[in-house]
């Protein structure tokens, strides 16, 4: 037990594992796995649900833990070293999961517990009939060759997805400009502090520039240096692609992808991948998400004619900009934004320090969901991470709180971290066949600038946003009372319902109640102006026809590469397709962005991306229940807050998404209060 590792019924020691733990410990967990299996499916194990579980879970449960922190550890922490022990790994964990997934025996068996599924509990008969629907979508019922080659497409599948999203990290983190202090101008201050700091540990001249968002961002948002704008926007829409080396072009690895999906779907007999990828989601069909998609881009079109017609006539107007270009839409619009709403996002970022969002924050969720949240210790990767518990107060007299869970929030973009914001889980919520709950555990990874030497961390209004939509996605992780590990938390929830409880905490971000409790000047302490912040309302919906058009020219993009089978020899030729469709600003020819689309390539969201509208509609309209129940304490009324709890947080997976939707509202979701939030209604 000296491989960290291998200690899976605590959590994990982040700052012991090395790669070299990596091999034996995952050699050692998958055999043990694959024992469990052979026990569970012979004669010693009745075909008794908690029977199965205890046996096969607890094998599966100490894999996961262990293979969840490599695989977190890979995205947040890489090195040359920790890649190569995780990309030996993958495929060996991918086979197991493949084929374990397929096993016709423990099918069988699972066949045999469905039999007599009348004596279960809602939720283990849900979890149930979802493990019943997986084996059929993992080839359990393919047989002989079929069978092998479906396996292999997902040890195939696995590894070029890690492929994928290796070539855009490799791509982000070697690309550097050393750009001078006179191609810096307009740039904000603290923007260029943070350059130059990263120059001089290069010791190199000048202000570095990267790929990271951070960084690369203020310079397209503030930066009058049109040439600098055009080369950074050129070496972030061709990362990863032909344009670059050809190590990190994802050109072939996009294409194979397709078509062994492709061939996934045609040995389980369905059309296409997107025919899969829907059969456990809401969604119905690819028609309905096509139709979907493109209803709400007819409602937006026309809105988004009208903001691009503004912007083209203010940079033409004033800033001697007649032709605008794909790298001037960030400045342009930010400078118009500025002068019709006389407010910049970098003054309103001098309000939001860290520490007074987070305080905010945990007040909304303390207050709403009446629990409270409390500096806790753990081993952690690097030292700007912490970690917090989450408690109830326990119903007996006296007694002490109640521990509901866990969470490590990361929040600064560096080096060998993964772009993007994230949660994932270091474990859900189980009543463990021992006799012991086990409580959730959720890690929260964000991309923000970090903070000056001396200075708290100050984070624009969508980094505040995007905060607040990852602690939903952990909320509903932690804040669950079920106890099958299968349906408990996100398990089990429907890819295009798992973004309700993130989006719907966005809306907490423009209700002024909140912000005067989230906001404190980084160098006076004074809240957020009240009429700054109505300047702010005033443009919540600025370009929201644009943006919502840009959402939708991804999500058809996803829908259909999935759901036309050869669409892998015409990926570009097809983005251009939507884009003469959808989009009403159309980008240069050598823009690549499906190259660094890590969301469906390499992150779940293949014929899925449709789900953050899907999910916006949901949220929107549950949302209506808070502003309709706000009071003298804003949108904090804790028996609406209740009722969410109860209703979606709390049931998680148990049961299906469309039902919690309507044990909340009490009826089904109408796409009009998503219209009427973002202007469009």
């Amino acid at each position: 037990m000296t491989n960290p590792l291998l200690r899976t019924d605590a959590l994990p020691a982040f700052d012991e594992i090395r790669p070299e733990h990596v091999a034996p410990a995952i050699d050692a967990l998958l055999l043990a796995n694959d024992e469990a299996l052979e026990l569970a499916v012979g004669p010693d194990v009745p075909s008794d649900y908690d029977a199965v579980s205890a046996v096969l879970d607890t094998a599966s449960e100490r894999l996961h833990r262990a293979w969840g922190a490599v695989g977190h550890l890979n995205a947040v922490a890489d090195t040359p070293e920790l890649r190569a022990a995780y990309t030996a790994a993958l495929p060996k964990v991918s086979e197991q999961s493949s084929r374990h997934a397929a096993d016709e025996r423990l099918y069988a068996k699972y066949k045999a517990i469905a039999q007599h599924a009348a004596n279960l509990s809602p939720a283990r008969a849900k979890a149930l009939s979802n493990a019943m629907r997986d084996f059929v979508l993992s080839g359990a019922e393919l047989q002989g060759e079929a069978k092998q080659r479906f396996q292999r497409l997902q040890e195939l599948q696995a590894d070029l997805s890690q492929k994928f999203s290796e070539h855009v990290l490799d791509a982000t983190d070697g690309y550097a400009y050393y750009a001078s202090e006179d191609e810096l101008q307009g740039v904000p201050e603290d923007a260029k502090q943070a350059a130059l700091a990263a120059a001089q540990s290069d010791a190199k001249p000048g202000h570095k520039i990267t790929l990271h968002f951070p960084s690369f961002f203020p310079v397209m948002q503030y930066g009058s240096n049109r040439a600098l704008r055009e080369r950074l926007y050129t070496a972030n829409v061709t990362r990863a692609s032909e344009f670059g080396p050809a190590d990190q072009d994802n050109t072939e690895v996009m294409r194979e992808l397709l078509r062994l999906r492709q061939e996934e779907a045609a040995l389980l007999g369905y059309p296409s991948y997107a025919d899969v990828s829907l059969v456990p989601k809401m969604a119905s069909s690819p028609k309905q998400v096509l139709d979907f998609l493109r209803d709400l881009s007819r409602r937006a079109r026309p809105y988004a004619e009208k903001d691009l017609a503004e912007l083209r006539g203010f940079a033409r107007d004033q800033l001697d900009l007649p032709d605008l270009q794909a790298w001037d839409v960030a400045y342009a619009s930010e400078k118009l934004k500025e002068a019709r709403y006389a407010f910049s996002d970098q003054e309103v970022k001098q309000y939001f320090t860290e520490p007074k969002v987070l305080e905010g924050l945990f007040h909304i969720i303390e207050t709403l969901f009446e629990v409270s949240i409390r500096p806790d210790s753990a081993a952690v990767w690097h030292p700007s991470v912490r970690f917090f518990r989450i408690e109830r107060a326990n119903s007996v007299a006296g007694g002490s709180p109640d521990l509901v869970g866990q969470f490590y929030l990361d929040p600064y973009a560096r080096p060998g971290k993964r772009p993007g914001a994230w949660m994932d889980d270091v474990c859900s919520r189980w009543a463990r066949p021992e006799g012991w709950l086990q409580k959730p555990v959720a890690q929260l990874v964000c991309n923000f600038t970090p903070p000056a030497p001396g200075r708290p961390a100050v984070l624009s209004h969508d980094d505040v946003t995007t905060l607040f939509h990852e602690f939903g996605h952990g909320l509903h992780h932690l804040l669950t009372r079920v106890d099958d590990i299968g349906v408990s938390g996100i398990s089990g929830v429907e890819w295009d319902a798992v973004e309700l409880p993130s989006q719907f905490m966005e809306n907490f971000c423009w209700e002024w109640d909140v912000i005067k409790r989230l906001t404190a000047h980084v160098d006076t302490g004074e809240p957020l102006p009240r009429e700054l912040f109505n300047r702010m309302l005033a443009a919540k919906n600025f370009q929201s026809g644009l943006q919502t058009l840009r959402q939708v020219e991804f999500s058809l993009f996803d829908m259909r590469l999935h759901a036309e089978p050869g669409s892998e020899d015409r990926i570009e030729s097809l983005a251009n397709e939507v884009r003469e469709e959808i989009s009403v600003f159309k980008p240069p020819a050598f823009n690549r962005f499906a190259h660094s689309f890590s969301h469906i390539f390499a992150g779940g969201y293949s014929a899925g991306y449709y789900s953050y509208k899907w999910a916006e509609v949901l949220s929107a309209d549950a949302w209506g229940a808070f502003e309709e129940s706000a009071g003298d304490s804003g949108v904090l009324n804790v028996q609406t807050g209740r009722r969410y709890r109860q209703a979606v947080l709390e049931v998680g997976g148990s049961r299906p998404a469309m039902d919690s939707f309507k044990a909340f509202l009490g009826r089904e979701p109408t796409i009009d209060a998503l219209l009427r939030h973002q202007g469009m209604g």
